[in-house]
């Protein structure tokens, strides 16, 4: 077997990608806190949304699950709770961007947008192009094939009405208020 980078080799040398799994999400020691709860509070949503099951249970479930104790608990709390909390309200913003109806909607995009309208809501020490950016890589490493693209649209279309000053700050300094989040690790 060949070394790849010797001179005979007319390609540059690959470039490690440290922080990334094959599928281009972070591993799990690259993580924030944040990212962490995030993740637990998706897991603890989609059991809501496919069992139906109450808060409480699911909390002292999740909870238990390894890793947790690396999470920031208070944004999980927020998360999970402010989520089921105020499912009708956030179901009605997301509904009018939908193309489908909204049982039609995999049960992990439908808790990824709602983790992402909550933040948009009640996270305003979190920027909203890192809001927009986690949520698609939580569909895009829990999600279905194409399902990062659906809460980009989705969640980018709800982002001027739900940050709009941050929005039109954003679009006025060139950032552009429409743009397809970047895909790399966010800044959070």
């Amino acid at each position: 077997m060949s070394d790849m980078n010797t001179p005979s080799d007319s390609r540059p040398p690959k470039q490690p990608r440290t922080g990334l799994k094959t599928t281009g999400a972070r591993k799990a020691a690259s993580k924030s806190n944040r990212s962490r709860a995030r993740e637990f509070a998706l897991q603890a949503l989609y059991q809501h949304l496919v069992g139906g099951n109450d808060a409480e249970s699911i909390d002292a479930f999740t909870r238990d699950l390894a890793g947790f104790h690396k999470a920031d608990s208070v944004h999980y709390d927020a998360l999970l709770h402010g989520s089921i909390a105020n499912a009708a309200a956030m179901d009605a913003l997301i509904t009018p961007l939908l193309d489908r109806k909204m049982a039609e909607i995999s049960p992990i995009e439908h808790a990824v947008m709602w983790i992402g309208v909550y933040e948009f809501q009640h996270c305003l020490d979190v920027p909203w192009r890192v809001v927009l950016n986690e949520c698609i890589e939580l569909a895009k490493e829990f999600g279905g094939t194409d399902g990062h693209k659906y809460v980009n649209a989705v969640l980018n279309g709800l982002a001027p009405k739900l940050r709009a000053v941050e929005v039109a700050a954003d679009k006025a300094a060139g950032g552009g208020g429409s743009a397809v989040a970047p895909s790399g690790p966010a800044a959070d």
